[in-house]
């Protein structure tokens, strides 16, 4: 249970729950109904408390070890680097587009509005392997928001694979929802329908669509990479 977990990282770090909740900005109190499993932490708290007891929030959530850096739903999760175009690649490195300014359209679904000579992001060639990701088909973007937190926090970056657009359920995508970017966890329902679903279930409960309702949703790819590093 989460809240285990919260009271044994806390004790693994010598801390009492006055000092927890300082280093997070709550009260004592707070920390304690979360240690109880009285009220569990959410948004903003939940990533600051992730800081505050040096553990992921796919550990204080689920249980999972973060062992190679992959996520419970499978993305990678790894820090980033921009580059500009006066710095040399390293012969293992490769680079992909990191759109700051992005519009939706057919396709693919992204499109820069001016051809992009903005920032770079750059990738290990053994990383993209790794995950089965061809470099020519990856895009880099910017989430806003705070309904994917504690996991996408407002300003985090994920990686798209815009190849791989085949759904399975509770893995993370990015979808043009009626000419909206979206970022979120898909199921498939019935009748050719889809769920999609937050992590910050709290704020934005399951949306669930028909067969009729879907249609305006494409899916751009898989996530398979985010850096929450803002």
């Amino acid at each position: 249970m989460m809240n285990e977990r919260i009271k044994t990282k806390r004790k693994e770090l010598k801390l009492s729950q006055e000092a927890l909740g300082k280093r997070v900005g709550v009260t004592k109190a707070t920390v304690s109904q979360w240690e109880n499993g009285i009220t569990s932490p959410a948004g903003e708290n939940m990533h600051k408390l992730c800081k505050a007891l040096n553990a992921s929030s796919s550990f204080l959530l689920y249980g999972v070890e973060e062992k190679k850096k992959l996520s419970s739903d499978g993305s990678f999760q790894g820090e980033i680097s921009t580059w500009d175009n006066s710095t040399p690649l390293d012969k293992d490195e490769v680079e992909v587009p990191f759109y700051t300014e992005v519009n939706l359209s057919a396709g693919n679904g992204i499109i820069a509005d001016i051809e992009n000579h903005g920032p770079k992001l750059r990738f290990s060639k053994s990383t993209l392997r790794s995950q089965g990701v061809e470099h020519s088909s990856v895009a880099c973007v910017k989430v806003s928001g705070n309904s994917m937190e504690p996991v996408l926090p407002n300003g985090s970056t994920v990686g798209i694979d815009t190849a791989n657009k085949a759904i399975v359920d509770g893995k993370m995508y990015a979808i043009n929802h009626d000419g909206m970017l979206r970022v979120k966890l898909l199921y498939t329902l019935p009748g050719n329908g889809l769920r999609l679903r937050s992590y910050n279930q709290d704020e934005y409960p399951d949306e669930s669509y028909n067969g009729d309702q879907a249609k305006v949703i494409t899916v751009i790819g898989r996530v398979f990479w985010y850096s929450v590093l803002l």
